[in-house]
């Protein structure tokens, strides 16, 4: 069996198996390698994905994830008093909901290799420009999100990751590298082009290869087809699968 890859999160994990995604980019790249499992749920907030843990990752399992990633905090950073005041999560709630992530995932396999991936910057007009666009002039004035609250959340995430020395990728940070981020890498203010996708594969697939999971150093997982005898084809597969 494959190993699997969980990527945990909300809309902006639910998305990435789009044309374009950095999850579908992931499963592209660990193809016959790993099955990358997407588990993105859109709106959530870490509040309510705490209630997902037992379903998605049962304890006692016998096939536990080898790797997971988890990429929260873009709702729970929405602003009280705002359109998505419901999805809101104080921010230091907000950490210790991600540090009772991490534990239950490390209960369900010690060895799993955890990344804590934070939310990526908020382009404000770009939310507004969203807004109106769906509700004219009963629109909001005010965006439901700000860049400056979007950093808070990505810091504790990233104060997390330090505590419990785990890898983690500050997306908030990376993107706002680059001039013009905002029409580059969002395309709502919020949720990512087919340019901030490949920013978040990239980081993803530098993480797996600094730690020990390289795609490169991962063996298939049945044998390549070069490698078939045409004239006796079960040698090639006598070590994987026995009785045959």
């Amino acid at each position: 069996m494959r190993p699997q890859i969980v990527l945990f999160g909300d809309s902006i994990t639910e998305q990435s198996f789009r044309s374009g995604g950095w999850g579908a980019a992931l499963a592209d790249t660990y193809s016959r390698k790993a099955d990358i499992v997407n588990r993105g749920f859109g709106g959530y907030n870490t509040r309510w994905a705490l209630f997902l843990l037992h379903h998605l990752f049962p304890l006692g399992s016998a096939t536990p994830p080898v790797a997971a990633t988890i990429l929260f905090g873009a709702n729970d950073a929405a602003l009280l008093g705002r359109t998505s005041a419901r999805q809101h999560v104080p921010v230091d709630e907000y950490k210790e909901n991600l540090r009772r992530m991490v534990q239950h995932l490390k209960e369900c396999c010690s060895t799993m290799l955890i990344v804590l991936i934070t939310p990526p910057p908020v382009d404000e007009e770009g939310r507004k420009e969203y807004a109106r666009a769906l509700y004219g002039e009963k629109a909001m004035k005010l965006p439901e999100r700000t860049n400056e609250t979007a950093g808070l959340y990505a810091e504790k995430c990233v104060e997390l990751a330090r505590e419990l020395d785990l890898p983690s990728i500050n997306l908030w940070s990376k993107m706002q590298e680059m001039d013009g981020w905002q029409k580059k890498f969002l395309s709502d203010g919020l949720h990512l082009t087919k340019d901030g996708n490949a920013v978040v594969y990239q980081e993803v697939v530098r993480v797996f290869s600094e730690t020990w999971l390289p795609a490169s150093k991962m063996p298939y997982d049945f044998p390549h087809h070069s490698e078939i005898d045409p004239e006796n084809p079960g040698k090639a597969f006598q070590q994987q699968c026995l009785g045959v």
